[in-house]
């Protein structure tokens, strides 16, 4: 098993250099079974995501021209509500905030009635019978930790589709602990993502390789 470990700065800085990583050192593989069965993708074994000022904005991915957006600020405002409240729409098996709701009110009110120095403020999605749906939620559980006055969260993904997931999740949990920080009273900190499923489809594998050489910021290809 390969453990890569991934230092950024900001959200889209961590986009590009995972597109990196996997079109360079991806497993490749058919699914078995899962979301596009029968399809090959891309993955890494255990990647580690490191982001020091996740709150940098823009939070979504700025790509070439001519290159389809993985995401947009639209739809992380649209994407909120399914991660903070409990409301599931028609037709959805579930949703991130029917687990986190409840407990994102819990940790805010445990950081401020018991203090900062706890290792219980952990958020759990999931439970024993999402075994048995036929796409259990990627996300599994959301660790926070208030150190150095900043609130941090640590984050695990069983399986994260990169090229559209990984930017649309990252953005909407970073405006969550931007939230739960203002209700606690501390500043902003870092995110530290993990998981033993980041890929990539391999629909997305020609404009994935278009965006690894594209240099954000000078509109260059590299």
């Amino acid at each position: 098993m390969l453990i890569t470990n991934i230092e950024a700065r900001d959200l889209s800085e961590a986009w590009f250099l995972c597109l990196r990583k996997i079109l360079t050192e991806g497993y490749e593989y058919t699914i078995d079974r899962g979301s596009y069965a029968g399809q090959r993708r891309k993955e890494l074994d255990f990647v580690v995501v490191h982001i020091k000022y996740p709150g940098a904005r823009p939070l979504v991915p700025d790509v070439p021209q001519g290159v389809p957006q993985p995401t947009t600020v639209q739809y992380i405002d649209e994407y909120l509500p399914y991660l903070m409240t409990s409301r599931v729409a028609e037709g959805e098996q579930y949703t991130y905030g029917q687990y986190l709701e409840r407990q994102i009110n819990e940790v805010i009110k445990m950081y401020r009635t018991d203090g900062h120095n706890t290792n219980q403020a952990y958020m759990a999605v999931g439970d024993a019978d999402c075994i048995c749906l036929s796409d259990p939620p990627c996300l599994r559980g959301i660790d926070t930790r208030i150190r150095y006055g900043k609130l941090h969260f640590m984050l695990y993904f069983r399986s994260w589709d990169l090229w559209a997931g990984f930017p649309s999740n990252l953005a909407g949990i970073q405006m969550l602990k931007e939230y739960m920080a203002s209700e606690i009273g501390v500043d902003d900190g870092e995110i530290i993502a993990t998981s033993k499923g980041l890929h990539l489809y391999e629909y997305s594998w020609e404009v994935a390789n278009t965006c690894a050489r594209f240099v954000p910021g000078q509109n260059l290809l590299l």
